[in-house]
């Protein structure tokens, strides 16, 4: 590698993060969650804002939800948020999403990342950014091979997210670059179930969501970070 490219600045991006509205989030943690299921879902989200905030190729983060209770805790923290516009499912908000994203931090590449990922580390996340950087289309599969955990979209390329049931294939469809990377279980372990939330757990959780996890019957392991 020259020396100009070790010194070349790294590409900067704005992701956009979908967030439910409570009552409709972490439904298939029902039963183990009981009455804690909204705080886990906020928790989750909390810990997922919070991480990609930390990272150093993460210019801004932009929240989007109509749900006022995240959006308070989430700016709270520093994300941006905006309203579930147009109201017609996910990818058409994470259009809107990243459209603001584009308004809001010019010259950055723009990512939809999952609002589900309770142990993602920053430095995990710089390192899929950077190997997302080198495509114009880009996407992270979720650990269980079947979904997606982020896609991105270079400066100046159109974005068009595929999530959904069967995300991987779809977005593999579109001609976006899978990013198979080793050492970013972080960024792939996404949260729906009491399985998946284990698995997190053994990675470590953000401290909102092991907060939560040790109120759940039984309390799940080695949540230290």
């Amino acid at each position: 590698m020259s020396t100009a490219e070790r010194s070349a600045p790294h590409l900067q991006w704005s992701l956009v993060v979908p967030v439910k509205v409570l009552a409709r989030a972490k439904t298939r943690m029902s039963r183990a969650a009981g009455p804690h299921r909204e705080a886990l879902a906020l928790a989750v989200a909390t810990d997922t804002v919070a991480a990609a905030l930390r990272c150093a190729r993460v210019a801004g983060v932009i929240v989007v939800t109509d749900d006022p209770r995240p959006a308070a805790d989430l700016a709270a923290l520093g994300a941006r948020v905006v309203p579930d516009e147009p109201d017609a499912g996910l990818n058409p908000a994470l259009v809107y999403g990243a459209r603001r994203g584009r308004e809001m931090f010019p010259g950055t590449g723009v990512g939809a990342l999952s609002a589900d990922l309770p142990a993602l580390r920053p430095a995990e996340l710089a390192r899929v950014l950077d190997a997302a950087a080198a495509s114009p289309e880009a996407f992270v599969p979720d650990a269980a091979g079947i979904g997606t955990t982020l896609y991105t979209a270079r400066p100046g390329v159109p974005f068009a997210p595929a999530f959904g049931g069967g995300s991987r294939a779809a977005h593999r469809a579109r001609g976006a670059r899978e990013l198979l990377l080793d050492g970013v279980d972080s960024v792939r372990r996404d949260v729906d179930t009491p399985d998946d939330l284990r698995a997190a757990t053994e990675l470590g959780l953000g401290p909102r969501t092991a907060a939560v996890a040790a109120l759940l019957s039984p309390a799940p392991a080695g949540t230290d970070r």
